[in-house]
């Protein structure tokens, strides 16, 4: 063979060898740079079916959220599933209004608002999203019996209840009480008033707080709700007169309360009756049957350092003293002079059913509902009455404490930025 054939021969080698070395190495780059970029990016979608999960994830390392074990997985996939009744009530009016029903573990309680619920004119024009804080499987039952109207549930995957062995729950080597961390080599941080945290106290405000954001900014049916959006919760009555009530309040919130940044169902004082008189009111944000708007929302969530920081395991006290006083100005509610819901109940909501010594009442109430409380009770023509002044949690209070622990704070401040959406819609208007 002649000398410059062996020559091409062992170049054209030579060249394949090359080849074959830089696809490897372009190989290996380009696997280590999707490794790398899959590791520091700041969101995620879930991968499950087409159109099942397309709530956007802050990815869970970037937020330090707590480690998911079995059941808060399987609750978080539960969170994706469509809403129940969809045969029964396929289309919605645009113009509905959302009721999100906030639930704990008083299945008595329970059983009663949703009768209550089942007489409102009107339900079945609505979508029903209901909240729990962990999951209890007679609370469950329940919710899967109504028939009544699109029902939608979902559950707090992070909620203390369902982390038995480790926090948000109960974690080996937490303070308790008021255990100095230092002598007793204990995590935690106290409250002001020296006490470490308790999970089931904790979990209300987490439960509210993880609830607001799912439901406005994570929830594939509400999520670009442009509307206004119903809170109860499971010891609020609601009277068959509610939605159509509310409907009106709405109606008239810009003409007759244009700085008004919510309706209400029933007064800001529980154990007020109403005044029964021929005139709107306008008074602080009440906690029973509230409605507000997207645009409302962003200036709750805008606040998030507040909420999350201020040493009070209540979030409606914490919405008073510190998160409305920083919006500059008073946060006034509007509302008809006949409640269109009341509390009832003697049960707290820290007082769990399977424990020793739980608090039962059976859910029995003696409300009455008139013949006023079956219709549309509000005027049109009616004036506005306007309170100034009120008592209750101002501006200045410290707190009741319950809320110290740094890990908590954490946890509020990750629920935050949890959900981003996709396509925000972007809502100007103020009423």
């Amino acid at each position: 063979m002649a000398p410059y054939k062996k020559t091409q021969i062992k170049d054209a080698a030579f060249r394949r060898y090359l080849f074959v070395v830089f696809v490897t190495g372009l190989g290996i780059f380009l696997l280590l740079f999707l490794l790398k970029s899959n590791s520091t990016s700041d969101v995620v979608t879930t991968s499950q079916s087409h159109d099942a999960v397309d709530v956007v994830f802050i990815k869970r390392q970037k937020l330090n959220l707590p480690k998911q074990n079995e059941l808060s997985i399987s609750l978080a996939q539960r969170n994706q599933l469509p809403p129940r009744n969809l045969d029964l009530y396929p289309n919605l009016p645009k113009d509905h209004i959302t009721i999100v029903l906030y639930v704990h573990n008083r299945p008595q309680y329970l059983k009663v608002v949703v009768q209550s619920l089942s007489q409102v004119v009107g339900i079945s024009e609505t979508l029903l999203v209901v909240s729990h804080d962990g999951f209890f499987e007679e609370m469950n039952k329940i919710i899967e019996g109504i028939k009544f109207c699109q029902v939608k549930q979902i559950f707090a995957p992070y909620s203390p209840h369902l982390f038995p062995n480790s926090f948000p729950g109960v974690s080996p080597g937490d303070c308790k009480e008021k255990d100095d961390p230092t002598k007793m080599h204990c995590t935690g941080n106290p409250d002001q008033y020296g006490n470490h945290r308790s999970p089931k106290i904790v979990s209300l405000k987490h439960h509210w707080w993880w609830m607001m954001n799912m439901v406005w900014d994570g929830l594939k049916e509400t999520r670009q709700h442009q509307g206004h959006i119903l809170f109860i919760e499971e010891d609020h009555f609601i009277f068959p007169n509610a939605y159509r009530n509310l409907q009106i309040l709405l109606e008239l919130k810009p003409l007759k309360c244009p700085d008004c940044y919510a309706a209400n169902l029933a007064p800001y004082d529980v154990k007020s009756k109403g005044e029964n008189w021929d005139m709107l009111v306008a008074e602080r944000m009440g906690n029973i049957g509230y409605t507000f708007n997207r645009t409302v929302w962003r200036k709750i969530h805008n606040k998030a350092n507040e909420f999350c920081l201020f040493d009070e395991y209540n979030w409606d006290i914490t919405m008073w003293a510190t998160v409305y006083p920083s919006f500059g100005g008073p946060v006034y509610s509007l509302r008809g002079p006949r409640p269109s819901a009341v509390h009832f109940g003697k049960c707290g909501l820290h007082q769990g059913q399977d424990e020793k010594g739980a608090c039962i009442d059976n859910g029995v109430v003696d409300i009455e509902v008139g013949k006023i409380d079956k219709i549309p009770n509000i005027k049109p023509e009616w004036s506005l009455h306007l309170y100034k002044h009120q008592g209750g949690y101002q501006a200045g209070f410290k707190g009741w404490g319950g809320w110290g622990d740094k890990r908590d704070h954490q946890l509020c401040l990750a629920f935050a930025s949890m959900y981003l959406l996709a396509d925000s819609p972007s809502s100007s208007e103020s009423d």
